[in-house]
């Protein structure tokens, strides 16, 4: 993670938002402000995962909604099915699942109005 965070921060500039501990209270997800609604979610790989035996690269792609039940609904009608209904995660979003024809997982995202994005957001408009 130090070296991510150094690159990320010191070669290409982008800002450490937040960060994120998971249900023990250990370093799970570090996010970095990109843009001014986007970011780059590091994640930090836990031992024996798969990650740390060497993989490497993207764990998923986040596509920003602003209405998640009818992004929902339009891939069910559409014959996509979800793969994880929707629900609030620990940054205060709601979120589904879905993947695409490869499998490359998807999560379909609704900011809200107090997750910790906005908080960062804001403190930029301010």
């Amino acid at each position: 993670m130090k070296a991510a965070l150094e690159f990320y921060e010191g070669a290409l500039g982008f800002e450490k938002a937040f960060e994120l501990s998971d249900d023990r209270g250990n370093p799970w997800i570090v996010y970095l402000g990109v843009g001014d609604d986007q970011f780059i979610e590091l994640f930090y790989s836990a031992p024996g995962s798969e990650k740390a035996k060497g993989q490497i690269g993207a764990n998923h792609l986040c596509l920003l909604t602003d209405n998640i039940e009818e992004a929902a609904r339009h891939l069910r009608d559409g014959g996509y099915p979800l793969d994880a209904e929707i629900s609030r995660g620990k940054d205060g979003n709601l979120q589904c699942w879905t993947h695409d024809p490869d499998g490359n997982r998807i999560e379909i995202m609704q900011l809200g109005e107090d997750s910790l994005q906005m908080k960062f957001i804001k403190s930029k408009k301010s």
